[in-house]
């Protein structure tokens, strides 16, 4: 092979890996990237799913900042966020927003350059009703009608085994009674 052909033949490996250096930049900066899908808890919370751009998981802490604009403009944050114990890359808020339409902003700073903007409906968490007995539940135990008829079936019950108790020592004694020794 000559000088100029081996020249050629460096230059196009070069040029081969120039390019594959180029085109590997914007991947390599993209692996950085995150994807955050901000969404509200059902309650007064914000959950945010926090993964790589191009998909996989999150596998390192990432440093989330939360702010938010409330019904009344009311300003809330910055709010810096901690991995909740659900998952990798979920972080949550906890109550923190009240009842309304917010606007939350969540961003991640250098090296993981990221934001997401959501709508949150936030609701005031309802408390359950308190289990109260049924009104004749109520009027029994004033008048003590529901008493009084326990009272009378456990009576009841006592006497039955006394009863059977007594049968049952009667016909012990009837048969020890007719044994020879």
């Amino acid at each position: 092979m000559s000088v100029t052909g081996i020249r050629k033949v460096l230059a196009a490996v070069f040029a081969g890996l120039a390019l594959t250096l180029v085109a590997a930049t914007p991947a390599a900066a993209q692996a950085d990237k995150l994807k955050l899908a901000v969404a509200g808890d059902g309650a007064e919370g914000v959950t945010i799913q926090a993964t790589y751009a191009d998909g996989r998981r999150l596998d390192k802490l990432v440093r989330l900042i939360l702010t938010a604009t409330g019904p009344d403009g009311q300003q809330l944050g910055p709010v810096q966020l901690e991995p909740a114990p659900e998952g990798q890359g979920f972080y949550t808020t906890g109550p923190l927003l009240s009842a309304g339409s917010w606007r939350v902003k969540v961003s991640a700073p250098a090296p993981h350059q990221s934001e997401a903007t959501a709508t949150v409906q936030a609701k005031a968490q309802e408390l359950a009703p308190s289990q109260s007995p049924s009104p004749t539940a109520d009027r029994d135990r004033e008048s003590g009608e529901g008493i009084t008829w326990w009272w009378t079936v456990g009576a009841a019950g006592l006497v039955l085994v006394a009863a059977a108790m007594g049968v049952g020592i009667l016909l012990g004694r009837r048969r020890t009674g007719t044994q020879k020794d």
